[in-house]
């Protein structure tokens, strides 16, 4: 992968910048989110509100304005290709049932991609006022201190993240956390993919493991687990398969393979 330096600096610093922003519109809208109308999408789980559209639209807007030939994903209103070698890949609202139902683990998400890779990951999470950044070479940050995966860590003795939805089985889901604690491991699930994904480059998670996840909601948590000092199963960032749902496994490397094997164990 082939990167020039100042683009990935200059989008870098656009992707905190924006992400920042992003969640205090967010913010804005969560704390009045009893004024909200609630949309459901695939079922009555996959939940939308204005919020998640309108900071769609911001995010959007500022990337045009300032790269005007970048591509653009988002979950709300698909893709749209760019010329300029980069993509970006953004979740305006990544958790939206949390954050309709008053929780706090909902976050803002913005990657960059180039040449099918996530070179930015961003994640804001604004009821805790933190910022995970991470560019390619540059490393992973929260609130601008260096995160490090630890090595002590392991699935035995730290939390791993699960994620489920409608595209997989409760039958699945059962099986995948019963291998895990057959394991000796344990698991959480917060309502948010990304969030728990920037959780395993900050350590406080081991690992996170979702059967069916799309690519807005991991390619800014991939950058920064790998940043970080993590791995991840492979997820194609290009082409027609990049539009749809995949397997989601990042991890400390102190446990990958454990939840490679649980993952093809549960296919």
């Amino acid at each position: 992968m082939t990167v020039n330096d100042t683009a990935l600096a200059t989008r870098f610093a656009l992707a905190k910048t924006l992400a920042a922003q992003a969640g205090a519109i967010a913010l804005d809208y969560f704390n009045r989110r009893d004024t909200l109308v609630i949309e459901t999408k695939r079922d009555l789980q996959d939940v939308v509100s204005i919020a998640d559209r309108n900071v769609e639209t911001f995010l959007k807007e500022q990337v045009a304005d300032a790269y005007a030939n970048d591509g653009f994903l988002g979950e709300e209103f698909g893709h749209d290709e760019g010329s300029s070698g980069f993509t970006w890949v953004v979740d305006p609202i990544d958790g939206t049932a949390p954050f309709v139902n008053g929780m706090p683990t909902w976050c803002i998400s913005v990657a960059v991609m180039c040449d099918g890779e996530p070179v930015v990951g961003v994640i804001h999470v604004p009821c805790s006022d933190e910022l995970y950044a991470s560019a390619h070479g540059l490393g992973a940050t929260l609130n601008d201190k260096p995160l490090r995966l630890d090595p002590s860590r392991n699935l035995q003795n730290a939390m791993t993240g699960i994620g489920c939805n409608s595209y997989v089985t409760p039958e699945r889901v059962g099986a995948i956390i019963a291998g895990l604690m057959e394991r000796g491991g344990n698991f959480i699930r917060n309502g948010s993919g990304a969030l728990m994904l920037a959780y395993v480059a900050a350590g406080r998670l081991v690992g996170y493991y979702e059967p069916h996840m799309r690519a807005w909601d991991c390619m800014a948590g991939f950058c920064l687990v790998r940043e970080a000092g993590g791995k991840n199963l492979d997820f194609p960032g290009s082409g027609a398969e990049f539009l749809n749902g995949h397997p989601v496994l990042a991890a400390n490397p102190t446990c990958y393979d454990e939840l490679l094997q649980l993952h093809m164990s549960n296919l």
